[in-house]
């Protein structure tokens, strides 16, 4: 969630003057909190696959917006969520065969342990919710995430935030543990690694009287910096906090839906049957759709106490928005195409950064690819303005990524699944001029 690429209102930049006049207007309806991409951002208007144009009929290649996972405006999903428009849209008090059905495809991709989903707008709801039921299960408040995270904005989940910055109060009941880190901890030693902080924020947590409840991350720690391997290094972690009387919550609102180009979720990575499973962003192809997955005997108590319903959550239109996603997944083959070209796009963007002392790691998994910026390789010093002068360089050159880590210098591809091998290479052609300009 790092914004060091962002728009500065105070500093000069070089706008149309229509757009000037929207972003005034905006700052005066909208209010101080939102934050504008880019340092010149941008007004845009349509969307295609992989392109996005601006109002003066520009094109850029979108590399960076994975809530449209199948592509923008993808006409499948599209004609999907019209149809159903048209017929009709309730909730999940009356009996509709869509939630149902979509709830059972879901399921089906997932571990047979998995028995339940319940349906929620947006990730933030679905962590929210999630967090929820666990508490209440197990009857213990305590969650350990990593020090660089990112669940949501909610009252809830937005303590288990905490690169949203310093500004949002984090309880007692909220401890942090470290992320991966490539560059300074050998593979075979990650997982230890981890599993030994969990140890310690779980021993903490209790010397001030909080049982631990979850251990909770995104299974490619995408806020910490993008850590996808090594494959099996979050099991430690996952035995230690069941161990100990708690569960595992997969995050997959960033690796799901084939997003690392080998199966549906980030978790299956590293041989995990998480005990929930959270899920938000690409569902819907930018229709707010999100869910929950759990083991039945965590809800069975909360549900038989609680009754829950959501308004939006899980209607007729969002779950055939969902099953379209689904279809376009399976239909067009993005498994393989997130693999294929995502190890193109990973092989290409680490040939060219090879031997660059700016450049200290290029990572990922599917078509989700970092690229770290230092000071110096040597000392691996981050280097967040780096980073922030390629995003914006490439923004004016065509080309829309962004930057993530605690020091906003790691560089996040993150593309639509439909990325073509041709498109990717316009991506690394935008990139080396970056290189070359700064």
């Amino acid at each position: 969630m790092t914004m060091t690429n962002a728009f500065d209102p105070d500093r000069p930049a070089d706008l149309v003057p229509d757009d000037a006049a929207l972003i005034e207007r905006r700052k005066n309806a909208l209010g101080p909190a939102y934050r504008l991409f880019y340092e010149e951002p941008l007004h845009l208007v349509r969307g295609e696959g992989v392109w996005l144009w601006d109002g003066q009929g520009r094109k850029y290649l979108d590399a960076y917006n994975n809530v449209v996972s199948v592509g923008h405006c993808h006409p499948k999903v599209v004609e999907a969520i019209t149809a159903q428009a048209q017929v009709l849209n309730t909730h999940t008090r009356y009996l509709h065969e869509g939630p149902v059905a979509y709830a059972e495809r879901l399921l089906a991709t997932m571990p047979d342990a998995l028995g339940h989903v319940m349906f929620t707008c947006t990730g933030s709801e679905a962590n929210d919710l999630a967090l929820r039921i666990a508490r209440s299960s197990l009857g213990r408040e305590g969650v350990i995430v990593t020090r660089h995270a990112y669940h949501g904005v909610t009252e809830a989940v937005s303590e288990l935030s905490p690169s949203l910055g310093r500004f949002v109060p984090r309880s007692a009941r909220v401890r942090l543990v470290d992320g991966p880190d490539a560059l300074r901890i050998p593979p075979e030693e990650q997982g230890a690694r981890l599993a030994a902080d969990l140890a310690r924020a779980i021993g903490e947590m209790r010397a001030d009287g909080i049982e631990p409840a979850a251990f909770i991350c995104d299974t490619v720690f995408s806020s910490d910096g993008l850590y996808p391997d090594p494959k099996g290094f979050l099991q430690p972690a996952v035995d230690l906090i069941r161990a100990e009387g708690g569960i595992f919550i997969a995050d997959e609102v960033q690796p799901g839906f084939a997003r690392t180009g080998e199966a549906w979720w980030g978790f299956q990575r590293h041989g995990l049957a998480p005990d929930m499973v959270t899920m938000g962003k690409p569902m819907g192809n930018g229709f707010p759709v999100s869910g929950v997955a759990m083991r039945p005997g965590l809800v069975a108590e909360f549900g038989a106490g609680a009754r829950y319903f959501n308004t939006f959550g899980g209607n007729p239109v969002a779950c055939a928005a969902g099953m379209a996603v689904m279809d376009v997944i399976e239909d067009e083959g993005l498994h393989e195409n997130a693999r294929k070209v995502g190890g193109a796009l990973k092989a290409a963007l680490a040939d060219l950064c090879a031997g660059r002392d700016d450049i200290a790691d290029v990572r990922g998994a599917g078509l989700f690819i970092a690229v770290e910026c230092v000071r110096d390789r040597d000392g691996a010093a981050p280097d967040g303005a780096r980073a922030a002068f390629i995003v914006n360089h490439m923004r004016r050159n065509g080309v829309l990524i962004s930057a993530t880590g605690p020091g906003g210098n790691i560089l996040k591809i993150r593309p639509p699944l439909v990325l073509r091998e041709d498109e990717a290479a316009i991506l690394v052609d935008a990139l080396k001029a970056a290189l070359l300009a700064g």
